[in-house]
């Protein structure tokens, strides 16, 4: 299948297990999709893998396309550099750069979570409206903004960083909590999380269990489930009011593996409402249409101006 040259648009999604291409028409379909492993800790490596998909892309497509790129980290406006990377051996490089260099062309870059809410915002759940908040409610809570179609980045390239801060309202049985890699106490990206879902039962009952167990478990009637999903449901709920009270979105798109629990749908308005500094609140809250794809996506609609 062919792209007219200019309409080709490649989004590569930079995790840390591996590398994968997309490419997709300017309508958004998808026309070439592959994935390679992510040479673990060896940089020049890894661009070399970069340009080999792109290379393998639009050889296929037989046109030249964009390049936006979704990874485990961001560029600091001040330095130019990697900032805040999982994949610590990308923190302090000067990735944009080394890959226009290599590959001859501009090259965009954002946060994967960032990438996740541009794919929604776009041609995906969170299409139409203005305002959209996007979360992967997965191992952690990664979060983007998108406003008008383009992500929010902020001054200093930190927006959408919501999972790092600690739960609001927290209540006496939840502090001090779990802390994550910044030592926040009862963080929203270990308590909202599917690892807050796990970590809540072990906690509270001292039996292991995985998130789907946890639910199947819940949605057969066991009390202990019963009172973890609850508690899940109310702390998430905080944790998006806090959102709602400060940038009001008109729409908040869920993904990652609790975003597949059918009742949060449901649950998660009501619960919500008491945190809300309003007399009336509705909100809008989708799942995911684009699932685990959305991030590749995101990164190629990261030229979509």
């Amino acid at each position: 299948m062919e792209a007219n040259n200019g309409q080709l648009k490649l989004g590569i999604d930079w995790g840390g297990t591996k590398l994968e291409i997309i490419a997709l028409s300017s309508h958004g379909e998808e026309l070439f999709r592959k994935r390679v492993p992510t040479p673990k800790g060896d940089y020049n490596q890894a661009i070399a893998e970069v340009c080999g998909l792109v290379e393998a892309a639009e050889s296929y497509c037989k046109a030249e396309g964009t390049l936006g790129l979704g990874i485990p980290g961001s560029i600091s406006p001040s330095s130019g550099l990697v900032k805040n990377a999982n994949t610590t051996w990308l923190n302090g490089k000067p990735l944009d750069k080394d890959l226009a260099q290599a590959l001859s062309r501009e090259v965009r870059i954002q946060n994967d979570a960032n990438c996740m809410a541009v794919s929604e915002a776009t041609d995906g759940a969170g299409a139409g409206f203005h305002v959209v908040h996007a979360i992967i409610i997965g191992t952690g809570c990664g979060s983007g903004i998108v406003v008008g179609g383009k992500v929010l980045r902020g001054a200093n390239g930190i927006s959408g960083e919501w999972g790092s801060t600690s739960l609001p309202w927290l209540r006496e049985d939840e502090f001090p909590g779990p802390t994550n890699w910044t030592n926040a106490n009862s963080p929203i990206d270990l308590l909202c999380s599917g690892t807050g879902l796990r970590w809540d039962y072990e906690h509270n009952y001292g039996k292991h269990l995985s998130g789907q167990e946890i639910i199947a478990a819940m949605e057969s009637g066991e009390a202990a489930a019963t009172a973890t999903y609850q508690r899940y449901v109310s702390r998430l709920a905080r944790a998006l009011a806090m959102s709602a009270n400060l940038i009001d979105p008109d729409c908040f798109v869920l993904a990652g593996g609790m975003s597949n629990v059918g009742r949060l749908y449901e649950d998660l308005p009501k619960a919500m409402r008491p945190y809300i500094m309003s007399d009336g609140y509705a909100v809008t809250i989708r799942k995911a249409k684009h699932g685990d794809s959305s991030g590749v996506r995101g990164a190629a609609w990261l030229w979509n101006d």
